[in-house]
């Protein structure tokens, strides 16, 4: 088995990133809500008044699965899909008060979370961490807006090379 430091990078993130998602889900049981519903909430709290359309991209999620995660928001009273002041098609979504609290103790949850995830790596490293993250991002971002530069036609020739 391949320790941490062997393992592609690609494999190492999203280790990491599905083991703080359960262990979040761990810790937030117990407030009925599912990951996937808290991350919609923390993004609306950065982006109240948004339109479906603009939080599905935020999120990066197909927008019918956000309506079904909205729905599910709307009818335990933590959202509220408010009409757009000058076109009737569009809804703007707002968080209730009663989201407000939940949201601050998924918060200290998260916290909690990272805390655990961080244990053992120091402040200096921390912050490397995050630039680096933040760069790899950055670059991918970049990249994904560009077309592929490996087509098959490569790889082939790669592979009898």
């Amino acid at each position: 088995m391949n320790t941490p430091s062997q393992a592609p990078l690609g494999f190492l993130l999203h280790d990491a990133a599905r083991l703080l998602r359960k262990r979040f889900e761990q810790q937030a049981r117990h407030l009925g809500l599912t990951r996937s519903q808290w991350q919609v909430l923390a993004y609306l709290s950065s982006n109240e008044g948004i339109h479906q359309g603009g939080l599905a991209e935020l999120l990066d999620i197909e927008p019918i699965t956000l309506v079904r995660l909205l729905d599910k928001l709307e009818a335990i009273g933590l959202i509220e899909r408010r009409p757009h002041p000058t076109d009737r098609r569009v809804r703007l979504l707002h968080l209730t008060d009663k989201a407000r609290p939940l949201l601050g103790s998924a918060r200290k949850l998260g916290d909690a979370t990272r805390a655990e995830a961080l244990q053992g790596v120091s402040a200096a490293d921390r912050e490397t961490l995050v630039r680096v993250l933040g760069l790899i991002k950055c670059n991918l971002v970049e990249a994904c807006e560009r077309p592929a530069a490996f087509h098959d036609s490569q790889r082939d020739s790669a592979e009898n090379g």
